[in-house]
Order: C-alpha cells, then sequence, then structure tokens
C-alpha cells in the first residue's frame, strides 16, 4: 500500500475513515471495488453499467471535483485521484474509474434513508452499558471533542434534530453547548464542505449526544484528511479544553508512526479515543499509539440475560469488521501485559460497530441520503467510549487514561464468542474470557474501569 507523508493528502488505502458503514433495515446497497478495501465495503454484487449521466450526477452530489492524472498533485479545490472518502461516500474519480469498469465504486449505504428512527438510540446504549443509573450528572462540565475532516455545513442543525426526538437539551452555539471549529481555532474559516465526511461527522455528534447529553461537544474540522492536519486538529482540541477527544480515521502502519505519536498524541490527561478499524484483522494507526484508547467493536444484541444484552465480535465479512492485531512499530505500554504480543496491542476495549445492529443517526447533507439512518463501523464505538470517559469524571493530570480499564476489569463485559479473521495467535483474532484482540477487556459495564 501507498504510504503518506506529513504534508500530503491521505490517501486510500494508507489511511481511512472508520466507521459510519451504513445500512438499512435489510439490505446493503453497493458492493465493494477499488484500489483497497473500502470501510463496510460489502460482498461483491454483479457488474453493472452506469451512465456518464449518472457519473456526473454523483460527483455533483459528491461536492468534489477529481483530478484525472493519478499521481499528480491535485489543484487547489480538487480531491486526489484516490483521495479518502467515508461513510459510502466515494471520490469522483472512484465514481468514473468504477463506471468505466461496468462496477460499482467501493461504498456501503443504505438502501433508503427513511423518516423515524430505524436503530438503537441514546436509551438502548446507555441501558446496554450500565449508564441508566451510573451517570447522574450525564456528563455536565466536560468537553467531549470530535476530529474529523473537511466541513459538514449541518452539522448544528442536524444535531439539533437528533437531539430533539430523543428529548435530549439542546447543544447550540448560541447556549455555549456546541462549538465547531477549524483545525487553527478559527469559528469563521472552515475547511471545504465534504458530503462523505459529512454523515460521519452526524454519528461522532450524535453518539457524544447519546451518551453523554450534558457534556459540551467541540467540533474539530481538519482542513484535509492527511495526518498532520488530523494531528493538528486533535492538539487544537486539546487546547481548547477538552479532555476527551474521539477519532475514527486510520489506515496500515508505518514507520512514522512514532513520530506521530509524539507530534500529535502525546496528551497526558486526556482520554484519546481511536477507532481499531472496519476491515477485519490487522493493525492500524493511530489505534496503534501507546497513548490512546483503542475501540474495538461489537454486534450488539437484546437477549433475556440478566443484563439484557449480549456481544459477539463484529464481523460481517472476511473484509469487513472490527479491527485488532499486534503493532509492528509502536512500543508496548506499561499496562498491557499480554504475552504473545510484545509490542502495543489493539484493541484496547470496545463497543457496538455491527451495521447490522447499529445506532440511529440523522444527516442532512451526507452522501447517505437525507434523513434517518442506521450506522456501524468502529467510528460509532469510539466517540461513545470517549464519552464513557467524560461520563467518569476529569482523568488525572499526568494520566495516559488508556490505563484506566486495565486496573479494573471487573468493571467491563467481557466479549467471549467471535472473531475477525484468521491469525496464527489466535486472541490477537478471536475473542475468549479475559483480554482478546478484538474486543481488548471489553465493554463498559458502568464507569468504574474508566476512571483513575
Amino acid at each position: 500500500m501507498r504510504t503518506s507523508t506529513p504534508n500530503t493528502p491521505l490517501i486510500y488505502g494508507r489511511w481511512r475513515r472508520y466507521g459510519s458503514v451504513a445500512a438499512a433495515t435489510g439490505a446493503l446497497l453497493f458492493a465493494g471495488l477499488g484500489t483497497a478495501a473500502h470501510a463496510g465495503a460489502a460482498t461483491a454484487t454483479p457488474t453493472h453499467k452506469v451512465s456518464s449521466k449518472a457519473i456526473a450526477a454523483a460527483v455533483a452530489k459528491a461536492h468534489v471535483t477529481y483530478e484525472s492524472a493519478c499521481g499528480a498533485t491535485p489543484k487547489k479545490g480538487y480531491a486526489a485521484c484516490n483521495a479518502l472518502r467515508v461513510t459510502a461516500g466515494t471520490t469522483a474519480f472512484q465514481e468514473e474509474q468504477a463506471a468505466k469498469k461496468g462496477a460499482r465504486p467501493a461504498s456501503v449505504s443504505p438502501k433508503a434513508s427513511s423518516a423515524t428512527p430505524t436503530g438503537y438510540g441514546p436509551s438502548d446504549l446507555r441501558s446496554a452499558y450500565g449508564l441508566t443509573s451510573a451517570a447522574a450528572n450525564n456528563g455536565s462540565g466536560q468537553t467531549v471533542a470530535i476530529v474529523d475532516a473537511y466541513d459538514d455545513p449541518n452539522a448544528e442543525a442536524d444535531l439539533a434534530t437528533y437531539r430533539s426526538y430523543y428529548g435530549l437539551p439542546a447543544c447550540t452555539t448560541a447556549n455555549g453547548c456546541f462549538k465547531k471549529v477549524s483545525q487553527t481555532g478559527s469559528t469563521t474559516s472552515l475547511p471545504t464542505a465534504d458530503s462523505g465526511w459529512a454523515g460521519e461527522i452526524s454519528l461522532d455528534l450524535d453518539m457524544v449526544s447519546a451518551i453523554a447529553p450534558n457534556a459540551h461537544i467541540v467540533l474539530v474540522e481538519a482542513k484535509s484528511s492527511s495526518m498532520a492536519n488530523l494531528g493538528t486538529a486533535v492538539n487544537e482540541a486539546v487546547k481548547l479544553g477538552a479532555k476527551f477527544v474521539s477519532n475514527s480515521y486510520g489506515g496500515s502502519e508505518s514507520s512514522s508512526d512514532t513520530s506521530y505519536d509524539s507530534s500529535y498524541f502525546n496528551h497526558p490527561g486526556v482520554a484519546i479515543t481511536v477507532s481499531a478499524g472496519d476491515e477485519g484483522y490487522g493493525a492500524e494507526y493511530p489505534a496503534a499509539s501507546k497513548y490512546v484508547t483503542a475501540v474495538g467493536g461489537t454486534k450488539l444484541s437484546k437477549s433475556s440475560t440478566t443484563r439484557g444484552w449480549t456481544e459477539t465480535v463484529w464481523k460481517t465479512s472476511s473484509t469487513e469488521g472490527t479491527g485488532s492485531g499486534c503493532s509492528s512499530y509502536d512500543a508496548k505500554p506499561s499496562w498491557q501485559t499480554d504475552t504473545g504480543c510484545t509490542k502495543r496491542m489493539i484493541a484496547d476495549v470496545s463497543a457496538v460497530a455491527d451495521p447490522a445492529t447499529g445506532v440511529s443517526v440523522y444527516d442532512s447533507y451526507g452522501s447517505d441520503g437525507t434523513g434517518w439512518n442506521t450506522y456501524g463501523g468502529t467510528s460509532a464505538s469510539a466517540p461513545i467510549i470517549a464519552s464513557v470517559y467524560a461520563l467518569a469524571g476529569t482523568p488525572g493530570s499526568s494520566d495516559y487514561p488508556a490505563q484506566y480499564p486495565y486496573a479494573d476489569t471487573s468493571a467491563l463485559n467481557d466479549v467471549t464468542s467471535g472473531n475477525n479473521g484468521s491469525c496464527s495467535t489466535s486472541y490477537f483474532c478471536t475473542a475468549g474470557s479475559g483480554y482478546d484482540g478484538p474486543t481488548g477487556l471489553g465493554t463498559p459495564q458502568g464507569l468504574n474501569a474508566f476512571t483513575g
């Protein structure tokens, strides 16, 4: 796979936006095709022809134009030919290339958006993770930051729709609860709008609202999906006072990762969560950073158990499921004690991510269609866990909160069944009692595992 340098756009295959894998009640519309597996790509479907008119419509909907020469530096305002898109979104170039091959672009999309929610809402998630009575203040006094690339011009309005539907308190710029800024902290000079990342932004904001409805939310929008810009956005989130920062992007590891660690993710006293990935077994960065909480994904189902819920490893197919694995570059943090991996092991904890048991999200600007959609991916689980940390309270000023769950594993739901692929060391890809790669130490059971 191609790699990126700190000053170049994150390319499709090296870096991906995680999650926001969108599922309709029933079937997925699109299947995978592309230079690398798209987060949430479904099983291939028969090829089909796409008309030039359809291509033009898709390009217009994506709000981007493309640079025709792959490998060339894109002109200002253009997306690189293999630039990252998210949530079922694709670059205009991918639309064109797939059409020429008589196939669908790498994308997963709901069959149709709906007028009312069909996925899990706040009360479901809080019930599943023991948060109904464990979080009396609902995050009051805390600030959770969401880091994304590009601008969602409807972010605040869509957030209002979600919160109003579920009876959550208003979170607006006017009342001081919501703030949207660029990676430099500007509230007026924002990045270019992008419909692919808009659905992702809505997912992130809605999950914070569901878990910590009284917390303030800062949306920090990087000007592009490069590690330099996304990392700068992380630093800006911390500069603005957020003690909880959620990130749902990543890609294959590289020897540059340890330098990214020190530049962007080494923030003692801040709980930084990162999605483990959506393409099944395999270690990815920045989930592999020793300074973050790497978040895996589960399939969450209602049951007749005392808890009322059961969870297994999320695996939809050989190319779609939670990520996990042993890092090739990042050192093992002192609190990780598994013996099969001498370096950093992914993940630490987990939460719902399977789009088949997904969460409801409202989005009016994204590429999945306007209205209510049901989303999954570890892009859902990362902001959920960031928000659980927020409910648990401000981390110690010198702490790396990734270590907290290791100090109280009894306060987690141990996920013991399922796998996300094949591996030579069983626990790297297969759930079992105690620690395993796909689900880490387990999922939240109240707040005790997320306090210092």
